[in-house]
């Protein structure tokens, strides 16, 4: 059933007519005129129009009635139908076979924009060539002939369908992208973009080809059903209740691939753009191109949020919604929720311009406030870390004013070596700065180290003695393993050496007043 405004009808019959989309509404009301077609062995005969609330009672008598006339028809021996027209109340009536089938109206006549009388005639003329449509193909010689095409479909759905896994198996065992020549540092980061790009590629031509696959038996099969009168009304059936899940699958399908091919694409043009070296030119766009693993994680939850409002919008479509006054009413949503979120607007501000500004990335250590730890996930809204401990902290955007980032294209470790001040000082320096000096030159640790390392001096006269300061350059996040070593070869080279490393001591000292009034006090007691 359809609601129309009436058009002039058109002599041309659609192959699938329940994937049409329906017609505007005119109105709501119980008079709207609506519209629909009468079937015979699944075949479109004639259309019919009725009032909204009149419609479905005349539809079902009219195709009872029929079907019942077309079963008395090839009972018979009468090869031509009966088909008269008769007038009662002013108004043409047909009779098959004498047999009543149904009353031309005038919601029938403007349907057709004809008088009522010529709208009968074209009814009629309609159901003569469609009951012997319906007896030729009962006959045994059709029904053979329709079984032989009915094979010779089957048989090329087979091979069709067989060429389509031969490809399909074909495209899986096909080699990856190759790794270009390129950095060392460069090197992991590319390789686990073109994998990340493999698997999404791989996943699109997996589900297009199970569509495809779908497509070809599912058709073939409906195609099949509708050879034949018996089973053609299966055929209107699995149509008739197919066409919104049908429609919905497609468009949740369509955006699935979509948003994979949309990753793929992200990380092809990540991995190009660091393979052709423009990210290699400075220590800034090294640090870009070490870290652009945050970008693509940052476009990909972006492109999923867009398709996913298409999907919406298109899924909608397809269920002959009309989504302008919904776009309008969501413009208004909008702005009624950009003002009561306003909180997730400025989360979403400040965590584009961390990114586009480069204040820390996803594997950096930060400091923000009294927390700090490894930034293990970081998007337009929260920033999450992963402190000593193990906790992971969730910050809003929002929320970070300063922020202290230890790993931001190279790093330090700042050390304090205790010396006491009995130890001959500049042995002290000399022995530090050997162990520095052996330290960078060592194929293990040099690596880490990118600058040799500065002995500053003695930093403060403390309690525990004299405090020399030794600053070492690293590569991100490594200070920690660096600092850890040189104490260690610094302890083995002071005990090696004779100096002792000072430990905190009090002492206390008594005047000769206050040790003979304790030795007194001794003997009273």
């Amino acid at each position: 059933m359809a609601v129309v405004s009436l058009p002039k009808a058109s002599a041309q019959i659609p192959i699938v007519p329940f994937l049409q989309p329906p017609n505007g509404v005119t109105s709501s009301t119980d008079n709207t005129t609506v519209s629909g077609w009468i079937y015979l062995d699944g075949h479109q005969v004639f259309q019919i129009g009725a009032t909204r609330s009149n419609f479905p009672e005349r539809s079902r008598n009219i195709q009872q009635g029929l079907n019942q006339i077309r079963q008395n028809y090839l009972s018979s021996e009468e090869l031509n139908p009966q088909v008269e027209i008769r007038t009662q109340n002013e108004l043409p009536v047909i009779y098959i076979n004498d047999q009543y089938l149904m009353t031309v109206t005038n919601e029938d006549a403007r349907l057709r924009r004809e008088e009522a009388e010529t709208t009968a005639l074209q009814i009629t003329e309609s159901l003569k060539l469609s009951l012997q449509q319906s007896r030729r193909e009962r006959t045994s010689e059709n029904l053979i002939n329709q079984a032989q095409f009915a094979g010779g479909i089957a048989i090329f759905i087979v091979v069709l369908s067989g060429v389509v896994y031969y490809f399909q198996r074909r495209c899986h065992h096909q080699s990856k992208h190759p790794i270009l020549p390129i950095p060392n540092d460069a090197q992991q980061l590319t390789t686990q973009l073109n994998k990340q790009q493999d698997i999404d590629i791989k996943e699109v031509k997996k589900r297009l080809f199970q569509l495809t696959q779908g497509g070809i038996w599912g058709s073939g099969t409906v195609f099949i059903l509708g050879l034949f009168p018996y089973t053609r009304s299966f055929q209107v059936g699995i149509l008739a209740v197919a066409q919104v899940p049908l429609r919905l699958g497609i468009v949740v399908l369509g955006i699935y691939v979509a948003t994979r091919f949309s990753y793929a694409l992200i990380d092809r043009f990540t991995s190009t753009l660091i393979s052709s070296g423009i990210l290699l030119n400075s220590e800034a766009s090294r640090r870009m191109e070490l870290r652009v693993s945050t970008f693509s994680g940052v476009s990909k939850s972006i492109v999923t949020g867009v398709w996913l409002v298409v999907g919406i919008l298109l899924g909608l479509l397809s269920l002959g919604i009309d989504i302008v006054p919904l776009l309008a009413g969501a413009g208004l949503i909008g702005v009624a929720l950009s003002l009561a979120s306003q909180s997730l607007i400025k989360d979403a501000i400040n965590g584009f311009l961390v990114i586009v500004e480069d204040q820390y990335a996803v594997g950096d250590v930060i400091n923000v406030g009294d927390v700090g730890g490894l930034v293990e996930n970081l998007n337009l809204r929260i920033t999450q870390l992963r402190d000593a401990e193990g906790r992971l902290i969730t910050i809003p955007n929002s929320e970070i004013k300063v922020v202290a980032n230890l790993s931001s294209r190279w790093s330090r470790a700042d050390l304090t070596i205790p010396v006491a001040y009995e130890n001959d000082i500049d042995d002290a320096f000399r022995l530090i700065r050997q162990v520095a000096s052996d330290m960078n030159q060592d194929p293990d640790w040099k690596r880490l180290i990118i600058a040799p390392p500065e002995v500053l001096g003695i930093d403060n006269f403390g309690d525990r003695g004299l405090m020399i300061r030794v600053w070492i350059k690293t590569l991100p996040l490594k200070q920690w393993d660096v600092g850890r070593e040189f104490r260690r070869r610094v302890k083995i080279c002071f005990d090696q050496a004779g100096f002792s490393i000072p430990v905190p001591q009090q002492g206390i000292w008594l005047n000769e007043g206050q040790s003979l009034h304790s030795e007194l006090n001794g003997k009273s007691e």
